[in-house]
């Protein structure tokens, strides 16, 4: 059976931590399916189709990748995508706190089980929101994205 892992976020936008997880889940599973999740009350930076787009075109060459949006609870989109695996990438104590009460509450409600990966340390710094406030104030933040990834039009 195919080992397929769903990693879930809203990639407002996507960062080089994020494809740091996924370049090392690769290894674990055959195909991950990176989920945009959207939230009505989360105010984006980049619309929906932005990100959808950006990321597309990031892993266009890789079969084992697959991009998807969804708007329901993580577990019901990781069974209708046949994922048995949700990958989440961890910073701080603070999301080892956080993400292992989702993945016990997903663990025992669905059977998905959850895969954490440690964010590698010369990236713990970086994340979305940080990436989103530099964006805000005009600054250039090539250095975060992944190589080949464009945030223009």
């Amino acid at each position: 059976m195919k080992k397929i892992a769903l990693f879930p976020g809203t990639f407002d936008p996507f960062t080089i931590g994020h494809f740091s997880i996924v370049r090392r889940a690769l290894g674990l599973v055959d195909e991950i399916v990176i989920a945009i999740g959207v939230n009505d009350t989360k105010v984006s930076y980049f619309p929906l189709e932005k990100r959808i787009e950006m990321m597309a075109e990031l892993y266009k060459d890789e079969p084992c990748v697959r991009i998807a949006s969804y708007r329901s609870l993580t577990v019901d989109f990781a069974k209708e995508v046949h994922a048995r695996y949700i990958v989440r990438g961890i910073r701080s104590v603070t999301d080892f706190e956080y993400e292992k009460t989702i993945a016990d509450m997903n663990r025992n409600i669905s059977g998905v089980e959850t895969i954490v990966l440690f964010t590698e340390p010369q990236l713990t710094h970086i994340s979305s929101t940080v990436v989103r406030e530099l964006l805000r104030y005009g600054h250039d933040v090539t250095e975060f994205l992944p190589k080949g990834m464009s945030l223009s039009e």
